[in-house]
């Protein structure tokens, strides 16, 4: 079985993963927490941080397709407890 996480970014592409990285949010999210792979079907990205979840949304689909799709921070809820 291949290991289609050290893949070139168009073959991942094929097999519905894809690289993301998210903008806007709070600044102090750290910068290993802005990029991902996910399933190509996402839509929504949430990212546990201090207490709460950041949400992000999938913004339009880059033109190239060696270029991470931008997720765009929507707003932030915190954890209940």
């Amino acid at each position: 079985m291949k290991d289609f996480s050290q893949a070139d970014p168009v073959a991942r592409d094929v097999v519905g993963i894809i690289d993301v990285v998210l903008e806007g949010g709070p600044a102090d999210l750290p910068a290993d927490l802005r990029s991902h792979r996910v399933a190509r079907a996402e839509e929504k990205i949430k990212v546990r941080h201090y207490g709460g979840y950041e949400h992000f949304e999938r913004g339009s689909a880059p033109e190239a397709a060696d270029v991470p799709v931008v997720f765009r921070w929507t707003g932030r809820t915190r954890i209940a407890e």
